[in-house]
């Protein structure tokens, strides 16, 4: 599956993603919120997972190519999570997103996000989007935010990475408005949490801003 938008093509994984996508793995700054930094052979085993996911699912995390370059900038992509330890709002789909340190800051998550949540309303007719992140992870709950997100602090939780000893993981989620998905007319509420968010879209007089 293909989606493209002003600066980006989402594809599916190619043999050639190998190489740059461990190199990513293996940058400490954008594994910090993780475990771990990934060794080659956990990062090439990543996509054959990805792969077989989309096999099942139809869809998974997936590259992000610059249009302009052809240059490959991380993953962004739809997910059914399948942890050992279910998350507070399974069943769900979370959206999620990785990208190298020398894109960050320039709204390429935000832009690949919102082509993958307008694909997970428009073309899977799912409800709800879900997506979630360590509490220092500030970037990725800028990100969050940006597409309109707002948090419930009903659904924080302490992450498989959280007894590991790393930082506490935060929720969001993002519910459908199925007579509005041709735009964003959502208010985005922030509520305080010390441990974990949970965003949720509402329409409470909040202006339209198209995708």
């Amino acid at each position: 599956m293909y989606l493209e938008t002003e600066r980006l093509i989402l594809r599916p994984w190619q043999e050639d993603d190998r190489e740059p996508f461990a190199r990513l793995n293996a940058d400490p700054e954008v594994m910090r919120y993780f475990p771990s930094a990934l060794t080659r052979e956990k990062s090439d085993a990543l996509i054959d997972i990805a792969r077989e996911r989309t096999r099942e699912d139809g869809f998974c995390f997936s590259p992000v190519e610059e249009k302009a370059t052809g240059r490959f900038l991380g993953f962004v992509g739809l997910s059914r999570p399948r942890y050992a330890s279910p998350l507070p709002f399974d069943p769900c789909i979370e959206i999620g997103w990785r990208m190298d340190r020398s894109v960050w800051g320039q709204g390429y998550a935000t832009e690949a996000a919102r082509a993958w949540i307008g694909f997970g309303f428009e073309t899977l007719g799912l409800n709800e989007i879900v997506s979630f992140t360590a509490v220092p992870n500030q970037p990725s709950q800028r990100v969050m935010q940006r597409l309109g997100m707002r948090r419930n602090a009903e659904d924080d939780f302490f992450s498989f990475g959280d007894r590991a000893g790393t930082p506490p993981g935060a929720a969001c989620a993002l519910p459908a408005l199925a007579d509005r998905l041709d735009a964003w007319p959502y208010d985005m509420t922030v509520r305080a949490s010390s441990s974990s968010l949970r965003l949720v879209i509402g329409n409470e007089q909040a202006p339209s801003r198209q995708r």
